[in-house]
């Protein structure tokens, strides 16, 4: 057990949280907008389809990388990121070289591969374990239902497979506690639009526990994370963060972090919920619905969600053609126009499919149709989500840039304003995505 002493950081102190296990708590004040703390990623992997525009080894964007000589696969900002990550690209150059095409190990499996060989290099603490260590995560491993423990068991089949060289594998059992702490500790980086960019372990990120209303936000510099407040913090107070998307009413969340963390939350929204009623706001209308009808069309909404994650999988992600974009967007409009009887389009689910939507026709270049669908999200966005989210923000970046490219300057340098109002708070106000924002605006 660590001493009381090694256990604090700047102001935190790690602490046993009633019902929760391990946590984080405030010694000092924390005004809005402070950081608490930064942690430098243990290990971290770039998503394939970003390489080319950012950094392999410090997700930097820029133009004019520099490709790795053997692989040409991996991309770089200079000689000195390349020389910093080969300890870990090497894991992947020689197997990327072997398999060609065929080399596609998931993120979780590349993130894992990363640990194991980190391990052996760096036994002792790390920068990114001063409170937490990634051996004390927790696997959760008896909650583990057949399904997960067959996805681990193909994730380390696949390990064995693109990993043979660099590797010293230990048995199978440990392997399953390992995967197990990387799906529930593992942070999905993400840039100023929430575009996915990698995946990482941040320890000390992970000791904080889950709280639908979240005192801080954790955002990204590169693969660097940072906590600030997004509410005053008190002496003694715990630090929350929110380990899900916030829109969904209670159920729903508690759905999420019953089946990824193993846990229900008890926090104030979700007690109370007092939100609910607005996330799931019914058409106002003469005859209204029966709450039969209202039930049948939940259970509806969250099937369609769910069919459009698959087929956006397939459509989406392994065949990015016209056609099938096409198709994902007739069933958003689709799905809008059955919910939109029962709906009203403040309600949460009807969000969720204009988003989608949005997305397809930023994909295929549709400007107008993208801002016509954002600009129906944005209000009841500001309303569901807490202060400073970085949800909100993306919204009102992405509409502004919309503005921006169909020559409406007014409204843009608004909506960017207004993004860069929520990022000063959530990002800090020397980050460089507010600087590439404040940018934009000067050029136009």
């Amino acid at each position: 057990m660590r001493s009381e002493a090694a256990a604090q950081l700047g102001g935190l102190e790690m602490f046993v949280s009633a019902g929760k296990g391990r946590g984080l708590r405030a010694r000092r004040r924390f005004a809005v907008g402070e950081l608490l703390f930064s942690c430098p990623a243990y290990v971290a992997v770039l998503t394939v389809s970003e390489r080319g525009s950012h950094c392999d080894g410090c997700f930097a964007r820029k133009e004019g990388l520099s490709k790795c000589g053997r692989c040409k696969q991996a991309f770089y900002c200079n000689v000195e990121c390349q020389k910093e990550d080969w300890p870990m690209h090497k894991l992947e150059c020689a197997s990327m070289c072997t398999f060609g095409q065929n080399w596609h190990p998931s993120e979780t499996v590349r993130l894992t591969a990363r640990i194991l060989a980190k391990q052996k290099t760096h036994p002792e603490r790390t920068q990114s374990e001063k409170l937490l260590a990634v051996k004390e995560f927790e696997s959760h491993l008896d909650k583990l239902d057949n399904e997960k423990r067959e996805l681990i068991q193909n994730d380390i089949a696949a390990l064995h497979h693109f990993y043979s060289k660099h590797l010293d594998y230990p048995d199978n059992a440990a392997l399953v506690v390992l995967f197990a702490q990387v799906n529930c500790n593992g942070f999905t980086i993400e840039d100023e639009e929430l575009s996915h960019l990698g995946s990482a372990i941040f320890p000390d990120v992970a000791l904080m526990n889950h709280s639908c209303c979240p005192n801080v936000i954790v955002t990204y510099k590169g693969t660097l994370a940072e906590v600030r407040a997004v509410r005053e913090i008190e002496p003694g107070e715990e630090i929350f963060s929110s380990y899900i998307d916030l829109l969904y009413p209670t159920e729903d969340r508690n759905d999420r972090l019953r089946d990824s963390y193993f846990f229900s939350c008890d926090c104030r929204e979700c007690t109370t919920k007092e939100k609910d009623k607005e996330k799931l706001e019914i058409c106002k209308l003469n005859d209204p619905p029966s709450a039969e009808t209202v039930k049948d069309m939940i259970r509806y909404a969250r099937n369609v969600i769910e069919e459009f994650r698959r087929a956006k999988h397939y459509k989406y992600i392994l065949c990015l053609t016209l056609t099938p974009l096409l198709e994902l967007l007739e069933i958003c409009e689709l799905s809008l126009d059955k919910m939109g009887a029962v709906f009203e389009d403040s309600n949460v689910y009807m969000l969720h499919m204009m988003y989608q939507a949005m997305g397809v026709c930023l994909y295929v270049q549709d400007w107008e149709g993208a801002l016509c669908y954002g600009q129906k999200i944005i209000r009841p966005y500001s309303k569901h989500y807490p202060s400073y989210s970085l949800n909100v923000a993306s919204m009102w970046l992405k509409l502004g840039r919309l503005y921006m490219a169909l020559k409406n300057r007014t409204a843009g340098v608004k909506a960017l304003k207004r993004a860069i109002a929520i990022m000063e708070v959530a990002h800090g106000k020397d980050h460089p995505y507010i600087s590439e924002i404040k940018k934009e605006l000067e050029d136009h």
